[in-house]
């Protein structure tokens, strides 16, 4: 009796070499499936415009106990089997439920919508996947990335030695600003190299950096992972327009050396999350030149005034930084994620440099070698700087500008009309675009029944997914917040989003009246 040989599976040939039926149903990107590759981006941006015009609102108001059963019920060693099934479950799981920035009524955190070539460099820095830790990994991309360094650290007035690499975002910037401006003090005290071989000495205990009090808190997480702890950061008080008091970031330090603590360096904001506010970067630059100490710039949310037409004057100053943060994924209209470090002196970023055989050994760096990974906290890096790159080389660097001009200018837009409205209490006028405030219905509304009632307000408008918008504390009170970036939207959407807020907040109040309106005239005169 003759008997058949069977087929080898799939798995049975797993160990063959270059089979092309493995890498037709792995779906491998290669030149045998560029056919796939075509279909499924088209499927996938398909599906992605079908859930735009779909959505009518920001967000669907799920919870997440209500859409967390239907994670729980999935088999991921089950697939669905096709694209289209795919995409059908990711349309229900995602994108029916996605929080979409670029809706007018989006104005909660600092996301931006984006733009198209931007979104299209995504495509390609996906497919050829390249990794900008190594020239070897990289070729022509890593070369992309420095220019749009020095473009960068160019625009901004910074010395041609400085240097820098692309980064995950804000807070891994900050992270190595903290990095390097203690290992530059351990280094002028007790010799390059002494924190990499033997660890941070006794006196790094006492080390001191100062901030303002509306700094961003990754610089306080930053000192806590890197040794020096969270009474490292010192917060300096702020004047009336949320900006950094120059007096006190004296009186700061100087109380800081009479108690025997070693100030090294001041981190400025060139727009604070929750105000939006400047720091005045010239006169903090003077005091660091006189104290000798680290002047870091963190402009993750200010960065947009690099290609500002209408306000790019108001980065005087940022000529002094010893080292920048830029997040291009915030007033660059950018997709998460694209961001950068700059130091003024390329090679401080040495600190950072350690040398393995089988990836950057010393001998490649002698012979100059263009590794990233040299100045890097990273070793496998997506080439994100594409998607600047493909920007700046269709709509240009004043587009961009122009796009955060609108965004300021439609703050400054809002604000007015929130003054003419009694039951607003705005808190600031707006330096970018955030607008701080809270529905106050009366003048003698408890702050605890003003705590409830902003809340209650901002949890029916996301549970409604009408309007999204954000929340903050400030002196330990509850407040609204706007946050814009999308110059799409108009002062009348906006007025829609007020109206909302009022709604809102009439149907949670009790017993309420008008009575906030002397508190708006008053900040319209002083404020």
């Amino acid at each position: 009796m003759r008997t058949s040989t069977p087929v080898p599976s799939i798995h049975d040939r797993a160990d063959a070499t270059g089979d092309p039926e493995i890498a037709r149903s792995a779906q491998l990107f290669n030149e045998h499936n560029l056919d796939l590759y075509r279909d499924q981006v088209h499927q996938a941006a398909d599906a992605v415009a079908a859930a735009l015009r779909r959505a009518r609102h920001v967000h669907s108001g799920v919870r997440p106990d209500e859409l967390a059963p239907d994670f729980e019920a999935l088999d991921l060693d089950t697939p669905p089997g096709d694209m289209p099934a795919a995409l059908d479950e990711l349309r229900r799981l995602y994108l029916d439920h996605a929080v979409y920035f670029h809706h007018p009524r989006y104005a909660a955190h600092l996301n931006c919508p984006v733009l198209v070539p931007s979104v299209a460099a995504e495509v390609v820095l996906s497919a050829i996947n390249s990794s900008l830790d190594t020239w070897d990994q990289s070729a022509g991309a890593t070369f992309i990335e420095q220019k749009l360094i020095a473009w960068t650290a160019a625009r901004a007035g910074l010395p041609e030695a400085a240097d820098g690499v692309f980064t995950s975002g804000g807070t891994q910037s900050n992270l190595m600003a903290v990095l390097l401006m203690r290992d530059a003090w351990c280094a002028r005290e007790y010799g390059h190299g002494r924190v990499q071989t033997h660890g941070l000495p006794a006196a790094a205990s006492r080390l001191r950096i100062f901030v303002s009090e509306a700094s961003h808190f990754s610089l306080a997480k930053a000192a806590a992972l890197l040794g020096l702890g969270h009474e490292a950061v010192v917060g300096v008080a702020c004047d009336s327009a949320r900006r950094m008091d120059v007096a006190a970031l004296e009186r700061a330090i100087a109380h800081s050396r009479e108690q025997g603590d070693i100030p090294i360096a001041v981190v400025a904001t060139l727009g604070t999350t929750d105000f939006g506010s400047l720091d005045d970067l010239g006169p903090i630059g003077a005091v660091c030149d006189a104290q000798h100490l680290w002047l870091h710039v963190d402009a993750a949310y200010g960065c947009g005034l690099l290609v500002s037409i209408a306000h790019r004057a108001r980065i005087a100053g940022l000529e002094r930084a010893d080292s920048l943060t830029v997040d291009y994924h915030k007033s660059f209209f950018q997709p998460v994620s694209c961001s950068a470090f700059i130091v003024a002196d390329g090679a401080q970023l040495g600190l950072v440099t350690h040398h393995a055989d089988y990836l950057n050994p010393r001998e490649a760096a002698a012979a100059g070698t263009p590794d990233q990974v040299n100045k890097s906290l990273q070793t496998t890096k997506r080439f994100d700087a594409l998607k600047l790159w493909l920007t700046l080389r269709t709509v240009g660097a004043d587009a961009v500008g122009a796009a955060f001009d609108g965004a300021i200018a439609l703050a400054r837009a809002t604000c007015e009309l929130m003054l003419a409205e009694p039951r607003l209490e705005l808190l600031h006028r707006p330096e970018l675009s955030t607008i701080v405030f809270r529905y106050r219905p009366c003048l003698t509304t408890s702050e605890a029944e003003l705590d409830r009632l902003n809340a209650a307000i901002r949890a029916q408008l996301a549970r409604d997914g009408e309007a999204m918008i954000a929340a903050t504390r400030v002196g330990g009170r509850r407040y609204l917040k706007f946050t814009l970036l999308n110059a799409a939207t108009t002062v009348e959407q906006m007025r829609e989003i007020v109206d909302l807020v009022l709604e809102y907040g009439r149907a949670n109040a009790v017993g309420a009246v008008p009575g906030s309106a002397a508190v708006n005239a008053q900040w319209r005169r002083h404020g």
